[in-house]
């Protein structure tokens, strides 16, 4: 489930930073450059149980969707139509994460 999630995150990204590049806008160029723009916080815990990792990984996905409404409503100003529903997708995907680490903590 989780390299399955990873994957997920890692195609948008990929997705996102080519939308970016047929639009004119630059991406991220460095660690140090995703450290400085970051708006999620890690966890550096020794050791994190199952049960509250999996709350991390879904309030981090509940967050990452609110982040994904707030750019669709700069698209939709934009008339961006292409750009939105790529977001559109990506909105979707995050909220059915969400919903599967909920049922997966329900079930533990």
């Amino acid at each position: 489930m989780f390299a399955e999630q990873a994957d997920q995150i890692f195609e948008a990204m990929d997705v996102i930073a080519a939308r970016v590049r047929k639009v004119g806008g630059s991406t991220i160029r460095s660690i140090e450059h995703v450290l400085r723009l970051a708006r999620l916080t890690g966890n550096d815990a020794e050791t994190v149980s199952a049960l509250d990792m999996l709350g991390e990984l879904r309030r981090d996905n509940r967050k990452l969707a609110e982040f994904l409404r707030d750019a669709h409503l700069i698209c939709t100003d934009y008339v961006d139509v292409a750009s939105a529903s790529i977001l559109e997708t990506l909105i979707d995907e995050a909220e059915k994460r969400v919903w599967f680490l909920a049922e997966s903590m329900r079930s533990t």
